[in-house]
């Protein structure tokens, strides 16, 4: 197998080694004469990518009779394609025979400087092959990186896990049509129920499809799909480096969304290259996430109100007690906003200090009433009078 490329297709192929380093850490790649293919599967099995080039990607693309299969590591590859694309003339690649240990990487720079990496490949990989028809999914939809992107700038940078909820636009009840504008996609925000999320932030975006969208098609009952915001992102980079929309595909909570690039065309038949990455979804829905939360919390509140009721005592003992703590603490909030509030602070803390030197002082008394109790229960003498020791010890 050999095959030598340069100009804009390094380019093309460069974004996508990127963007499967980020899916995967190993490159599976399958070598015929009518294509090549790489793809690769991520440690957890939840996200494939696959990427299909053909022989006129290429400047020049040979394979003997016998189709090639092996697989190098991803970091590797990166690292030879860390000098600047913009030096490099032409890149080569060959693999002298079907059971040849290493994979020759030539890179041939506009400064006449010729780089030769060795990489150790696999010459039996595990192969994994995902058949699904694009065609089957009933609902899909075509949105440009740059328009995705700025949906995605809503939210958190730190999220993983988005939901997209797809609805019908006829079939929005009056109602709701006035409260969100008719709009018939949601983006939410999956925030897992395990976890402590007191810190995290929620967001729900409604979005109209005749805006937003290139083409979007939906029809029947409203259905979801939860799932991961990472590879999302790296497929997001590869099609917009590529000046490519995305055309997502999906069905229901629980089955795979597909991804492709779009161009112009359902299959990409004229195209020299085609990509696809299939992600895994939850399979809990979460359209009724809000009317499942809430009986937990009536409970949570009835429970709280009992115990309230029973421990009543014990809660105004607690409240003496930081009755102290909570007006500092209100204070030193508020101290940014307002300059009167460094006073009730210097008040507070005085009051705080009086209050902790009087009970130092009762501490003291109480400490000398102990013991003086513990002294008079000690035998006495013979002779002395037991009213007198416990009146004057």
């Amino acid at each position: 197998m050999e095959f030598t490329l340069g100009d804009n297709s390094l380019k093309t192929f460069s974004r996508c080694i990127t963007c499967l380093s980020r899916i995967g850490n190993e490159l599976a790649i399958q070598a015929s004469s009518s294509q090549l293919l790489f793809h690769t599967i991520n440690s957890s099995r939840s996200a494939y990518q696959s990427i299909t080039f053909r022989p006129g990607f290429f400047d020049v693309y040979t394979v003997s009779s016998n189709p090639v299969q092996c697989s190098v590591l991803l970091k590797a590859v990166c690292s030879v394609l860390r000098t600047p694309i913009s030096n490099i003339d032409r890149l080569t690649v060959k693999l002298p025979d079907p059971d040849a240990p290493k994979v020759q990487w030539i890179l041939d720079c506009y400064s006449g400087m010729r780089k030769t990496y060795w990489i150790t490949c696999n010459v039996e990989p595990d192969i994994q092959h995902l058949s699904l028809d694009r065609q089957k999914f009933p609902s899909n939809f075509i949105v440009r990186p740059r328009d995705l992107n700025r949906l995605l700038g809503n939210f958190q940078s730190s999220l993983q896990e988005i939901t997209i909820i797809a609805t019908e636009p006829a079939s929005l009840p009056p109602d709701a049509a006035n409260e969100i504008g008719g709009k018939a996609v949601e983006l939410r925000s999956y925030i897992d129920p395990t976890k402590d999320n007191d810190a995290s932030l929620h967001t729900q975006l409604w979005i109209d499809p005749k805006e937003e969208f290139v083409q979007y098609f939906h029809t029947g009952d409203p259905i979801d799909v939860t799932f991961s915001v990472k590879e999302l992102k790296a497929f997001l980079s590869f099609c917009e480096g590529c000046e490519l929309d995305i055309h997502l595909h999906f069905e229901k909570a629980g089955e795979p969304i597909l991804m492709a690039p779009y161009f112009g065309l359902e299959d990409g038949s004229h195209s020299n290259f085609d990509g696809t990455l299939v992600l895994a979804t939850m399979l809990t829905s979460q359209l009724h996430e809000g009317a499942a939360a809430e009986p937990p919390q009536v409970a949570t509140r009835t429970n709280a109100q009992n115990e309230e009721r029973n421990g009543s005592h014990m809660q105004q003992e607690n409240c003496r007690l930081n009755a102290s703590e909570l007006p500092s603490d209100h204070t030193r909030i508020w101290s940014d906003l307002s300059g009167s509030a460094m006073k009730n602070i210097g008040a507070s803390e005085e009051r705080q200090a009086q209050a902790e030197t009087v009970l130092n002082d009762n501490e003291q008394r109480e400490i000398q009433r102990i013991s003086r109790m513990q002294i008079s229960r000690e035998p006495l003498p013979a002779g002395n009078n037991p009213i007198e020791s416990n009146s004057y010890p």
